[in-house]
Formats: structure tokens, C-alpha cells, sequence
């Protein structure tokens, strides 16, 4: 048998195996949306929240992440984004 040969046999034996478990997966999902019917839930309305002129005025902190090079990250603190936006 040759490499490619092998290969192939060990890519269809994977997808073989990942069809089987899609398979369970859907039916264990299908007959545990039939046992339970979602409930709605409704949630209490929430004020807005009051903000004062001090708190409006302080600024934010910024994330302070230096690169190699010394420059520093302009994004604000704990920012989401996985890259940073340097300036000298």
C-alpha cells in the first residue's frame, strides 16, 4: 500500500467516524427537544444607568501594552481586540 494510499484510507475512516457521531449528536438533541418544551423567560425591565458630570469627564485608561519597539497601546484598558494600535 502506498503513502497515499494510507493517507486516503485514514481521511475516509475519519469522516466515517465523524458522520457516526453526528449522527448520535442529532438524535440525543432531537429526543431531548421532544422530552422538554423551552420555557420563555422574561426579565424585569432594567433602568438606564444615571451618570454624573465627573464621571463623564474622567478619561479612559488606556492599555498600556508596550511592543518590542517601545511603543505603547492606544486601545482603551481591557480592550476586546486581539490586536493592539501602537504609537510612539
Amino acid at each position: 500500500m502506498s503513502k497515499m494510499d494510507a493517507l486516503r484510507a485514514m481521511r475516509e475512516a475519519k469522516y466515517e467516524a465523524a458522520q457516526k457521531t453526528a449522527q448520535k449528536t442529532s438524535q440525543k438533541t432531537s429526543q431531548k427537544a421532544g422530552a422538554k418544551a423551552p420555557q420563555a423567560r422574561t426579565r424585569p425591565p432594567v433602568a438606564p444607568p444615571t451618570t454624573t458630570p465627573a464621571a463623564k469627564a474622567k478619561p479612559e485608561a488606556l492599555c498600556g501594552h508596550r511592543n518590542m519597539s517601545g511603543r505603547t497601546c492606544t486601545r482603551e484598558h481591557g480592550h476586546a481586540a486581539k490586536s493592539h494600535r501602537y504609537s510612539s
